[in-house]
């Protein structure tokens, strides 16, 4: 998983059985493997941050900031659990 995906060119992993992947698509994939999980530990990982405390929408704005758009909009659906 690597936000830097034009230094990991499929040719070069697929002699290894590895392919890179953007970490939103990562994490939209493993949404759809297990939602529960998925938000579950983005609520741990929430929970974690204590110096400061962020809100849901702290949290999920930051991580949009970081280059997630697409897993904060899926997120976004189910931030009362989160």
């Amino acid at each position: 998983m690597t936000f830097n995906l034009k230094d990991f060119p499929e040719d070069s992993l697929s002699k290894y059985g590895i392919e890179a992947q953007h970490p939103d698509d990562f994490i939209l994939q493993q949404l759809t493997r297990s939602n529960p999980l998925v938000l579950l530990a983005a609520k741990q990982h929430r929970a974690s941050l204590k110096n400061p405390p962020k809100s849901v929408d702290e949290c999920l704005t930051t991580l949009e900031n970081q280059g997630l758009p697409l897993a904060v909009a899926a997120l976004r659906r189910f931030a009362e659990l989160i």
